[in-house]
């Protein structure tokens, strides 16, 4: 079901969507700078400060002001860029990419053709037609193999919402494929990784951005870490044309965010 957001429109006919409720703000130029990067927007070593949104009729500068998370793991995002005159809007990342290309004003005045009659959605009774003609060939498909129907999940941990102080182990250095800008990132994976609250909680691997900040430690694999961070739950994508020392082959399901007041020991 489509969501429609509140929206207000300017002078300029330019449509606004107003984030609602609060939204997540950049800490810091190094965190800027790591969304920034991980949304595709700014692939040059200096990042960028100012966007292009474009419309049919027009273009405007949009600086990025925060963003916010949703999805059961927090690992889809809404920006909320800040137009020159003040006004806020939402925005997904893909879409305000897309805009920076210089071929991108052409794409709002393509029209779209209706569908052809291939690619008609089929009748009613042409998918009973489907269904009947073999019954059995149906029932393979859709009854559950026996492996999947024993196989349990494991319990999602609790995890919580605020910063909190780890303990972990540097596993190793890896590459995650980033869809928003069709290249991989540099991560770190850890193992051991410790929760350190009232009770501990044991999280096991965990993976983070190889950031600017993170680079100056000189980490090494072996090594042993204190640090605080927000943890979240957000699967590790593996690395696409990489060497194999560069792939994590298990599967890795919390991402810790900004790390900071890291020590080793």
């Amino acid at each position: 079901m489509a969501i429609t957001l509140p929206h207000i429109e300017d002078s300029n006919n330019t449509v606004y969507f107003p984030p609602v409720g609060n939204f997540e703000t950049f800490q810091d130029d190094a965190h800027y700078e790591e969304k920034v990067r991980e949304w595709g927007l700014s692939t040059t070593r200096e990042v960028k400060k100012e966007f292009w949104y474009k419309e049919k009729s027009q273009q405007r500068l949009v600086t990025v002001k925060g963003y916010q998370a949703y999805g059961e793991s927090d690992d889809y995002y809404t920006i909320i860029i800040e137009f020159q005159d003040g006004n806020l809007s939402c925005i997904h990342p893909a879409y305000l990419k897309e805009m920076q290309s210089p071929s991108f004003g052409k794409a709002l005045t393509a029209d779209f053709s209706a569908p052809s009659e291939k690619e008609a959605p089929k009748k009613d009774s042409e998918k009973s037609e489907d269904v009947t003609k073999n019954p059995s060939e149906n029932s393979n498909k859709t009854k559950p193999s026996a492996k999947k129907a024993k196989k349990e999940k494991q319990p999602a941990l609790e995890l919580p919402g605020e910063k909190v102080h780890f303990t972990a182990k540097v596993k190793q250095f890896a590459l995650s494929w980033n869809h928003f800008n069709e290249e991989n990132d540099e991560v770190i994976v850890l193992e051991d990784v410790v929760i350190e609250e009232n009770e501990p909680i044991e999280v096991g691997l965990g993976w983070c951005s190889h950031s600017k900040t993170l680079k100056k430690f000189e980490l090494k694999p072996g090594e042993s870490l204190k640090f605080d961070g927000k943890i979240v739950k957000k699967k590790l994508p593996k690395g696409k044309d990489c060497d194999e020392e560069f792939i994590v082959e298990e599967a890795v399901t919390y991402k810790i965010n900004n790390p900071s007041k890291i020590k080793k020991s």
